[in-house]
């Protein structure tokens, strides 16, 4: 970090935190200050901002000085240099100007030079440094611009396994929100990235919440060559292309999706045994083959000894996914034009028809597990169905169960239905409805369904954890008038794919 860096002095860092806490300048102070109930604040985030300048322009004598910091840094004004040295009177309007915070706006005015902003994780509150997004300031943003909070990474975080573990990664760590979040349940935090200015708002992130990152400059694992970890996370710069650099966040240098590929194949030598590791990753998609995408995210995986669940929540056409990255640069609507013409032609002459976004989710092997690995693909898109940190841990539970136990130790179990729906479609007829197909669905669960027939439907409704499986496919036999051990052969696939999907269980 040189003396002339953005937040180089280390006091001024300490004082602005101070000062942000005393102005309550949290998540749930924002969104009071926004009106949660008025519907300012959820307007806020959907890129709705007038509601809330008014709010803040109506602040009461107590609220003022978050009122000014959040028209600041989170509404893009220029504010009164003197309401700013009132809102954060420790850290001072100068040290702020020469740390590359504020920028002056006019001789009587500044505005924020840089994105500071509240973050939650539901139990602890947190300050996130990174660059001004395009919305929040005039022209592209510059090639190594650090992304602030986004979609992707609130979506990796969600996902991530909260497992305690001694070491974790987080490669290319950006702003530092992922180590921030890793901090709560890891004893160590090495964190990593290309862009030097990411690293050294990354830094200023971790002092802001009084934590200490082993922050690492360098390219996907050579900052960490020869290490292993527990816990490895990533939102890379995933974003598929020609191979050029446009922007650091985004753009790797490799062409297509190399990186993802190339991330996903060193997995094994960086994981502990048992060690878990989750990426926020893109693949391309070449012609309308259904599952085409399985297999090319199935061939990164395949020799690694990984065991995988990888999910596809989206598919992008080409000119979808290029208006995506172009306005996201805040190009000029030329400049965009240029680019993302180039960028389609590529496509094109590559022959790819989609890019799939997704989450990829790994386990190594422990010490002494026998058995081929196993990997699961699959397209989830339903928007109350995002994978999240206890569905990925309880999946691969669940796979390591069905792995470990036999046809015969399940026909002998106690089985227990989770809390579902069964779901009926229905086609009217000359006798009235007429059910077509019936589903049973675990609400929340991530493709949590399973098509069921009049028998299974029974099955599991008989499943309460009383008597053990092999019983009630005896009992079901008797009642249908069919051969037990051909009902028992005929039902272990559903059983297995219930407990896969955490619709059955086995009682304690």
């Amino acid at each position: 970090m040189t003396a002339a860096g953005p937040l180089h002095d280390t006091a001024v860092l300490d004082a602005l935190g101070a000062g942000l806490r005393a102005a309550g300048y949290t998540t749930d102070g924002v969104a009071a200050l926004f009106g949660a109930g008025a519907g300012a604040d959820a307007a806020f985030a959907r890129g709705v901002w007038w509601p809330a300048w008014r709010a803040t322009e109506r602040a009461d004598t107590d609220r003022r000085p978050l009122a000014v910091l959040a028209r600041l840094f989170l509404l893009g004004a220029d504010e009164p240099r003197h309401a700013v040295e009132a809102a954060l009177p420790g850290a001072g309007v100068g040290a702020l100007l020469a740390n590359g915070v504020l920028e002056q706006a006019s001789p009587t005015t500044v505005r924020a030079a840089l994105d500071i902003r509240p973050h939650s994780d539901g139990e602890r509150d947190f300050f996130v440094v990174s660059d001004l997004d395009a919305a929040l300031r005039p022209g592209p943003v510059q090639r190594d611009h650090v992304l602030g909070i986004g979609g992707a990474s609130v979506s990796l975080a969600r996902a991530v396994m909260r497992d305690p573990v001694e070491r974790a990664l987080d490669l290319g760590t950006g702003c530092g929100i992922q180590a921030l979040h890793l901090s709560a349940h890891c004893e160590q935090v090495v964190a990593t990235d290309t862009n030097e200015r990411a690293l050294v708002l990354a830094a200023a992130t971790a002092r802001l919440n009084g934590m200490a990152w082993d922050l690492r400059a360098g390219s996907l694992f050579e900052p960490v060559a020869g290490e292993r970890f527990g816990l490895i996370v990533s939102n890379p710069p995933f974003v598929v292309g020609a191979g050029a650099r446009d922007y650091l966040y985004r753009d790797s240098g490799m062409a297509g999706d190399a990186l993802c590929e190339s991330l996903i194949g060193q997995l094994p030598d960086h994981l502990e045994p048992g060690g878990t590791a989750q990426i926020m990753a893109n693949w391309i998609v070449r012609g309308d083959k259904d599952g085409a995408w399985r297999e090319r995210v199935g061939g990164w995986l395949a020799g690694t000894g990984l065991h995988a669940w990888v999910v596809q929540r989206e598919l992008a056409d080409p000119v979808s996914y290029v208006t995506l990255w172009t306005s996201d640069a805040g190009e000029s609507a030329q400049d965009a034009a240029a680019r993302g013409g180039q960028w389609l032609d590529w496509f094109g002459d590559q022959r790819i028809t989609g890019i799939g976004m997704g989450v990829i989710a790994v386990r190594a092997p422990r010490v002494g597990e026998r058995g081929d690995p196993e990997c699961v693909l699959e397209e989830i898109t339903g928007a109350d169905e995002a994978p999240t940190g206890p569905e990925v841990a309880a999946f691969f539970a669940r796979r390591e169960y069905l792995h470990d136990t036999t046809d015969e130790q399940l026909l002998a179990a106690r089985l227990s239905t989770a809390p579902v729906f069964l779901e009926e479609t229905s086609l009217p007829g000359p006798d009235g409805w007429q059910v077509v197909g019936s589903a049973v669905r675990r609400p929340g669960g991530p493709g949590a369904v399973i098509g069921v027939d009049e028998v299974s439907r029974a099955l599991l409704a008989g499943c309460r954890g009383q008597v053990p499986l092999g019983m009630l496919i005896d009992l079901l036999a008797a009642s249908h008038g069919v051969d037990a051990a051909a009902l028992a052969a005929a039902a272990m696939p559903v059983v297995r794919e219930a407990i896969g999907r955490g619709i059955l269980y086995q009682a304690r």
